[in-house]
């Protein structure tokens, strides 16, 4: 992957950041998606941010090798405290940590946000801890997509500060408009994972140990809703 051939993951979040943005992505890695966006006319000015200094360094030297140093500001930052007033920042992407990461991420720089971005998030797994934070925070969600790349299911979840929304529990753990859409790559990525922890739960009652309980109760609830609803689908 570079700036000129981004991953399929990557490809679907750049059509959704909105044509002229001005774009902070969080957790850039090697900046190729800021870079690549910039190359394309799509986007006015990016800031690229990272915690560690190799990946810094790693987008700093796209950045430069794409001589994009005055449209692309590259800081060593922890999460939102890339953002700076001044960037005018209107649409923040976080890629490709886990869903509570990235949660953590937005709820430690709620003070650097003013509330009108467009928060385009990619988290490899923990979605549901992640769309409760939305939830709680007054956004709402715009757009879900899930695709398989590689033998991962990947999901973006595209949202903006609404005011009060409410989502019930089956909503945060499959996505509110995911269950609507039920696309084949989603209602396939259930049944493996229903398969999965069918098996978890076979494993967990011929143990000799004494079982979580708690664990137990959480994924006898996911099993029973995942065949809810695989079944309306009729796919089970």
């Amino acid at each position: 992957m570079n700036p000129n051939t981004l991953s399929m993951r990557l490809e679907c979040v750049a059509a959704q950041v909105p044509a002229g943005a001005r774009l902070a992505d969080i957790g850039s890695d090697h900046a190729y998606l800021p870079v690549a966006l910039i190359n394309r006319g799509a986007i006015v000015a990016a800031v690229a941010g990272e915690v560690a200094l190799t990946p810094f360094r790693a987008a700093y030297r796209t950045v430069c090798d794409n001589g994009q140093q005055l449209q692309i500001q590259v800081r060593l930052a922890d999460g939102l405290a890339a953002i700076e007033p001044a960037d005018r920042i209107d649409t923040v992407s976080i890629c490709g940590m886990g869903g509570e990461t990235i949660r953590d991420i937005l709820e430690r720089g709620k003070l650097y946000l003013r509330g009108q971005e467009r928060l385009i998030l990619q988290p490899n797994g923990g979605e549901q801890p992640l769309r409760l934070w939305l939830m709680d925070n007054g956004y709402r969600i715009l757009s879900e997509e899930l695709l398989r790349e590689n033998r991962f299911d990947y999901e973006i979840i595209v949202a903006e500060r609404s005011g009060p929304v409410s989502y019930s529990a089956e909503q945060l753990y499959f996505g509110p408009l995911q269950m609507q859409a039920r696309s084949e790559a989603f209602l396939a990525k259930w049944q493996r994972l229903l398969r999965y922890k069918q098996r978890t739960l076979d494993q967990l009652a011929e143990a000799r140990q004494a079982l979580p309980e708690q664990k137990v109760v959480e994924l006898t609830q996911e099993v029973r809703w995942i065949t809810q609803l695989l079944e309306a689908t009729n796919v089970i």
